[in-house]
Order: structure tokens, then C-alpha cells, then sequence
């Protein structure tokens, strides 16, 4: 017997993403995970897959508001096929915890009758599949959710149906890594799967992992699907986030896998050199083709090196100011110097009516030419002197 799917995990519907200091992108940013559902509902029917599984995390927190869970079980109800959760790290089943409470279940029993929730280690069986869970039922657990697995005589009488495991952390070799930009991606010490101990080769079909939050290979069987929207700067080509998994399985047979995007919101990691004033119309250039006139889709890591004159310091002050209200976010490493032009200081020198200004400019530019501690003021300083003496 084969089946299609489509494996997702990890949507943490509710993240606050705290790092935007916009409420309002905070917001928008958020919105974009509930609109990722949307999509799957989308490819699901286009694709005509049987079910969705749903590995781990599908809020980003245990006590999600009333007004969140509706949202979410809302568009989960969208998808035209069963939907198969398990809970997560972020959103564990301990008791008070969402899945617990009245305001769920009414919810979901109104909104997502679709949504099945898989509290139980043992084995759920479908019309297409036999679904193999290993729920969290709280944060941090120290044995292995999986061990269950190993044990030969669960699969005793399960038939010619493939076998879909769902497990939520960090395989032995892999996962638990710090970001710069916010948690973990994957768990920790904690929630670790020694997947060279499950009966793969025999008896498993196919494992739906979640909390990496990029789509990740780890074996034929085995795999990661990753976020289905992005929500960090990437750190490499392991890190492919945005997507979700298309999977068709089959009894003792190599499942194939395809993964799709689904992500709406672009998260970019991009430099560029100033070599001299004349290359700021490159620049111009290279921002048009990264991000152009989009508003609240971007997010962009950007580091500037080189440097620039004054006139050309400040237009690309202006530019960057102007792109920090368009985009999501820009994260700006801004290394660019200042190095005023030869004719730039003359300006100071000469045209300027006050004598005290030029010797001002003269003083600055000979601290920034000598360097040290001072030189990183004395160029604002001189930048700001500038504008002032074409201003009087």
C-alpha cells in the first residue's frame, strides 16, 4: 500500500519575534506563520495527499491566547484532509497546557474537526497508514521518546500499510545549535533521538522530525521538514527554512520526498564594498535587486564595508533610512569610513565664511588621518560640519 503526505513541523504560531522594535511588524511578521497553513491547505488539495503530519511546535507557546487558538484552528480547518499533531518543546502536553483546555477542545471540535491530536505512544492507524507518534508531554525530557520504537512486537499485526513515525528533537549527531539572532534551533541536551536504534531497515517507513527548523536530510528514511516560514537569517545551506515536505511512502520501500517552499517572507543575508563614491549608484543596483520596491516582505542582514565622502555618506544615510521603514527588518553592520574628498574639505577651507569653521575641518581631518580613539567621533564630527557650513 503507498501513501502521499505532507510533512510539516515547527509552524510556532504566536512567535513574538521580539528583536523587531516595531509592534507593528512584529505583527505582520507573526501573521505570515498563520498564512503559511494557508498554503499547505493549498498544496495539500492541489496534490491530492492523503494527510498532513504536523511534527512538534505548532504554537510557540503552551499558553497561546484564546484569539490565537481560533486564528489557528481556524485555518487548519482549511486543509481538506486529516491533520496529525503532535506537541512539541515549545508547546508540550503537560497538564494546564493549551491542548488541555476547554477553549481548545471547543474550538477544535467547531472550527478544526480535522485536527487530531496524538498524546499516546502507540500505534494510530489510518486507511493509508500506520502512524507511529512520540509526543512531549513536557518541555525537556531525558530519555529518548523513540525507545519505544525498538521494541519488536508493536509491529506485530500492522500489516502491509507504510509505518510514519512522528518525533519531535534533536537526532544524536545533529540539531541542538545556538543562532546569534535568537534561540536554539534545535532543543538542547535535552530531547535527544538515537535513531541508529530504531528498526529502520524493517520495520519504519518513514520519520517526520521536527525542531531543526531548516529542511534537513538525515537518512533515506529520515528527515526534517524544517519551518514553513522562515524566521532567522540563514547561516548556510543547511539551514533551507521555508518549506515543507511532499512525501509518498510504501511498505519496505525507499520513500520519495520533495520538498516545497511555502515561505512568503524573505529573509537575506548580503554585503557590498564601497570602493569609492562612484560605486553608490551600484549599490542602488544591488538593493533593487535584493529586496526593490517591496514594503514589510524582507528581512535583510546587510554589512557595508569601504568608504565614502560626505556627500555620499549622508545620501546613503537617506537611502538606509528609507529601507529601514520598507523592509520587515535591516540588520545593519555599517563599517563603511568616512573620507571626505579633496574637494569636500576645500569647501570647508574656502567657500566657508567663517574662518573658525575651516580651522575646525582642519583640526578633524588631521585626527581622522592620525587615527586611534578619536577618529570615529572626529568623522561624525566633521560630517556634521560639513552639512552645518552649506546650511549657513
Amino acid at each position: 500500500m503507498k501513501t502521499t503526505f505532507i510533512h510539516s513541523a515547527d509552524w510556532q504560531i504566536g512567535k513574538p519575534f521580539a528583536s523587531l522594535s516595531d509592534p507593528t511588524k512584529q505583527v505582520n511578521l507573526s501573521n505570515l506563520r498563520l498564512q503559511a497553513i494557508l498554503k499547505i491547505g493549498e498544496i495539500a488539495s492541489e496534490e491530492g495527499v492523503d494527510f498532513v503530519v504536523v511534527a512538534g511546535d505548532l504554537w510557540d507557546s503552551v499558553t497561546p491566547t484564546k484569539a490565537l487558538v481560533s486564528e489557528t484552528l481556524q485555518a487548519i480547518g482549511k486543509i481538506p484532509v486529516p491533520v496529525y499533531v503532535i506537541p512539541g518543546n515549545h508547546d508540550h502536553a503537560a497538564p494546564g497546557t493549551v491542548w488541555h483546555q476547554a477553549y481548545y477542545r471547543q474550538e477544535q471540535q467547531a472550527l478544526a474537526p480535522n485536527l487530531q491530536l496524538l498524546l499516546e505512544a502507540k500505534p494510530i492507524e489510518l486507511d493509508q497508514a500506520i502512524l507511529l507518534p512520540c509526543p512531549l508531554l513536557r518541555n525537556k525530557e531525558n530519555t529518548d521518546l523513540s525507545q519505544w520504537l525498538r521494541d519488536a512486537s508493536i509491529y506485530t499485526g500492522l500489516g502491509d500499510k507504510p509505518r510514519i513515525v512522528l518525533a519531535h528533537g534533536s537526532v544524536a549527531d545533529f540539531g541542538a545549535e545556538k543562532f546569534e539572532d535568537e534561540e536554539e534551533f534545535g532543543s538542547s541536551a535535552a530531547n535527544l533521538l538515537d535513531l541508529s536504534r530504531l528498526p529502520l531497515d524493517d520495520n519504519l517507513d518513514y520519520l517526520a522530525l521536527g525542531d531543526w527548523h531548516g529542511t534537513k536530510k538525515i537518512n533515506d528514511k529520515s528527515w526534517y521538514s524544517g519551518t514553513p516560514e522562515p524566521d532567522r537569517f540563514p547561516k548556510g545551506e543547511r539551514h533551507d527554512q521555508g518549506n515543507i515536505l511532499l512525501v509518498t511512502a510504501e511498505r519496505g520501500i525507499i520513500p520519495t520526498v520533495q520538498r516545497l517552499n511555502t515561505s512568503s517572507a524573505s529573509w537575506q543575508v548580503q554585503s557590498f564594498h564601497f570602493t569609492s563614491d562612484t560605486a553608490f549608484p551600484e549599490f542602488e543596483s544591488a538593493m533593487n535587486v535584493w529586496v526593490g520596491n517591496r514594503v514589510n516582505q524582507d528581512l535583510l542582514k546587510l554589512e557595508l564595508t569601504g568608504s565614502l565622502g560626505l556627500e555620499a555618506m549622508d545620501r546613503l544615510q537617506k537611502s538606509l533610512e528609507t529601507y529601514q521603514s520598507r523592509l520587515i527588518r535591516i540588520k545593519l553592520a555599517n563599517r563603511v569610513l568616512l573620507e571626505p574628498r579633496e574637494e569636500e574639505l576645500d569647501q570647508l577651507r574656502i567657500a566657508s565664511q567663517d574662518p573658525l569653521i575651516a580651522r575646525v575641518a582642519d583640526k578633524l581631518n588631521f585626527i581622522i588621518q592620525k587615527g586611534g580613539v578619536e577618529e570615529t567621533v572626529a568623522r561624525e564630527a566633521l560630517k556634521q560640519l560639513y552639512f552645518t557650513s552649506k546650511a549657513l
